[in-house]
């Protein structure tokens, strides 16, 4: 089966941020997801799900615990379960990526 972005479930999140379902069981979630210019997420974690996020254009930098990291485009960072992280948009353009989630993470997140 085919799935185009444009057709599937959209959802606004932080600051003019958007999500698109373009996979959503309940063990497993694929989200594609847009981040504006200096766009940030609050520190979380997720008691149960582990994610991959991996980078379509841009640059972001994610904090995974106590340490910090640059990803670029066509690189991934995964994240365990349990593990305080956030992603900031720190490239001069938008930030789209993908984020895996196994098991999915709808009611899964903590906010720190």
């Amino acid at each position: 089966m085919v799935i185009k972005p444009d057709h599937s479930e959209h959802y606004k999140w932080g600051n003019d941020c958007d999500g698109w379902h373009l996979l959503n069981t309940a063990s497993l979630s694929v989200i594609k997801e847009r981040v504006p210019k200096g766009g940030v997420e609050e520190m979380h974690f997720h008691r149960k799900a582990q994610q991959l996020f991996y980078l379509l254009q841009g640059v972001a930098t994610i904090q995974l615990g106590d340490e910090t990291y640059r990803v670029l485009r066509g690189e991934a960072m995964h994240v365990p379960p349990k593990t305080p992280h956030r992603l900031e948009n720190t490239g001069e353009e938008e930030l789209i990526f993908l984020v895996i989630s196994q098991p999915h993470s709808h009611m899964d997140k903590i906010t720190l």
